[in-house]
């Protein structure tokens, strides 16, 4: 068992916090809270477990009021919270483990319930996932180490961890501006080679660019002067 799913073990039923975006899994969250039915459930949620459940609900496409059932969503954890004096609030969130919401459930609250089932992926075979997830974490390397190289350099370049496939493949979907309907598609996906496919698509069309875009700026700031000749 993951300690993701170690930490939901037993819990059945989720406060539901429908928003215009996706959430993922490791994914950082930043939320400000300032309807009563939010506020009350955060001050529920503080004092029980502090996790609550982040779907993806766009109004203005829908003639529905809520997330339907069937919709994939992501737990999110609270890390830290800032209680403003007018009763708003300043959170931030990391996201832990995908859920469907499987119905609501009627708990007497302002705010949405809903019965959930957690999932991770499915096993697949590491001779196969393996190579790939090397392949896709290489490039995604060279596209931050050009995107650094485009700031000049600034600040300090962060170590990016290789960690396991699946959660690997999030934390590059996280870190690529993607519609929500493709990240949608790739948070509800219950295959890492699927996803990790997919991604190496994206990456084999982006890196190329970023390297050439840092290349430019590199030579720019030297006043168009390179120690490299190009022949011509």
């Amino acid at each position: 068992m993951s300690e993701a799913l170690d930490i939901v073990t037993g819990i059945r039923h989720l406060p539901i916090f429908p928003l215009p975006l996706v959430m993922l899994p490791n994914e950082l969250l930043p939320l400000h809270i300032f309807e009563d039915r939010y506020r009350q459930m955060l001050k529920d949620v503080e004092n029980e477990g502090k996790l609550f459940g982040v779907v993806l609900f766009e109004p203005g496409e829908a003639f529905e009021e809520k997330p339907p059932a069937g919709t994939v969503g992501c737990v999110a954890e609270i890390r830290e919270s800032e209680m403003l004096p007018d009763g708003r609030s300043n959170i931030l969130t990391l996201g832990l483990i995908r859920f469907r919401l499987m119905d609501y459930v009627d708990a007497g609250e302002p705010y949405f319930v809903a019965e959930v089932e957690f999932f991770e992926d499915e096993k697949e075979d590491a001779a196969e996932i393996d190579p790939l997830a090397d392949d896709v974490f290489g490039m995604f390397e060279r596209m931050a180490k050009a995107a650094f190289r485009m700031s000049g350099n600034r600040g300090h370049l962060p170590e990016i961890q290789r960690t396991n496939p699946e959660a690997l493949s999030f934390l590059i979907t996280a870190a690529f501006n993607f519609e929500h309907a493709k990240k949608y598609d790739l948070l509800k996906t219950t295959s890492t080679l699927k996803r990790l496919s997919e991604l190496k698509i994206v990456l084999d069309q982006a890196v190329g660019q970023i390297e050439e875009s840092a290349d430019i700026q590199t030579v720019s700031r030297t006043n168009g002067h390179s120690k490299k000749k190009i022949d011509l």
